[in-house]
This record gives structure tokens, C-alpha cells and sequence, in this order.
């Protein structure tokens, strides 16, 4: 909630206007599918559950230590331009 004000407030820094091909969203795109990955194998029984329940721990980890980088250690405008973080 606190970067909507600064989205509003961007000129030529708008998120929006980056392509789907731009870095930042290649990498955010990789990052969300990348936590599904462990999800999918597990329930296809390409992995067995135990395994696939700790990859997914590890990866949620990795996602809340990111979140939590994002939204009370940068400011505002690094926080926008952050690769791992939710759209």
C-alpha cells in the first residue's frame, strides 16, 4: 500500500510502462513460477511429497526474507524497481 502513492507520483520510472521482455519482469515472472515449481512436481509424483514440501519451504523462506527487504528496508523507489518481489 505504501508504493501506490509513489506509482502515481513516477513520470518516466513507471513500472507500467516496462515490456513483458524487460529484465525486471523477466526475473519477477521467473521468481513467481519458480515457487510453483516444487507445488507441481509433488503433485505429479515427480518428487515424493517430502521432498517436494521442503523445496517449497525453502523457497517460501527465500520470498518472505524478499518481502521483507522490500517493503521495510528500501525506500520507496528502490523498492518499486525490485526484482523478487510480487506483482
Amino acid at each position: 500500500m505504501r508504493f501506490a502513492w509513489s506509482r502515481k507520483a513516477l513520470t518516466d520510472k513507471d513500472s507500467t510502462k516496462r515490456g513483458f521482455t524487460h529484465p525486471l519482469n523477466l526475473i519477477m515472472i521467473a521468481y513467481n513460477v519458480i515457487w510453483w515449481i516444487p507445488i507441481i512436481l509433488a503433485f505429479t509424483k515427480v518428487i515424493d511429497y517430502h521432498t517436494g514440501f521442503i523445496a517449497f519451504f525453502v523457497v517460501t523462506v527465500i520470498r518472505l526474507a524478499a518481502n521483507l527487504i522490500r517493503n521495510n528496508v528500501l525506500k520507496p523507489d528502490q523498492g518499486d524497481g525490485f526484482p523478487l518481489r510480487s506483482p
